[in-house]
């Protein structure tokens, strides 16, 4: 297994790389240190199982949405699962770079057991929504767990609309709207599409039938 790691600080890559064993003990880890070098590993490996990426390393845009430097590398890595590591811990930051397309977003504070589980849920073709984004079946928590993009998907669910269609819509991968669907469910304390709209509706998320 390929797995791409891109962060500023050497100290925070070396801790990692022990994370990483855990996951797979044959894991070939490639390092980065900004995204320009990310961008280059991605290209070169497009077969890698996953990418690590700090959001705030050098080359990273501020001012554009998902971070910029983050967007671009998305794009060069279509295939390749990108799950942001930060120490910020700011939910709307979050929402942008779920709804840039990354496959998560892991706090730098987190202990290395839920690490090492969002990692595996990643890896299993899930989303991994950390806990600040995370709620109860409330209407508020619910709101506050989707992501805008899910909430698209969300209305392509009730519409009765395949992942075919849905992606076609709104300009993404079949994968990527089975993988915000998922989130959903999870979100919503569900098992499936017909579960999730009447729990939606039943939040006030969608208009009622």
């Amino acid at each position: 297994m390929k797995i791409i790691l891109a962060d500023d600080h050497t100290l925070f890559r070396e801790g990692l790389q022990h994370l990483l064993s855990a996951l797979d003990p044959q894991a070939q880890v490639l390092e980065a240190n900004d995204y320009a070098s990310a961008a280059l590993l991605v290209v070169e490996h497009p077969d890698a199982a996953l990418a690590l990426v700090d959001l705030d390393m050098p080359g990273r845009d501020a001012s554009a949405p998902g971070g910029g430097g983050l967007e671009r590398l998305l794009a060069l890595a279509p295939g390749v699962p990108v799950v942001v590591l930060s120490a910020r811990e700011d939910p709307a930051v979050v929402r942008d770079v779920l709804d840039a397309g990354a496959m998560g977003f892991i706090s730098k504070r987190e202990r290395a057991a839920v690490m090492l589980n969002a990692l595996h849920l990643v890896l299993a073709g899930g989303i991994y929504l950390p806990p600040m984004l995370l709620g109860t079946a409330a209407r508020a928590s619910a709101c506050a767990a989707l992501t805008p993009r899910q909430v698209e998907v969300l209305h392509g669910l009730a519409n009765g609309h395949a992942n075919k269609v849905i992606a076609r819509q709104l300009g993404m991968s079949e994968a990527t709207v089975k993988a915000h669907t998922g989130a959903i469910f999870r979100s919503l304390e569900v098992s499936n599409r017909v579960q999730a709209v009447r729990m939606a509706r039943r939040l006030g998320l969608l208009a009622p039938d």
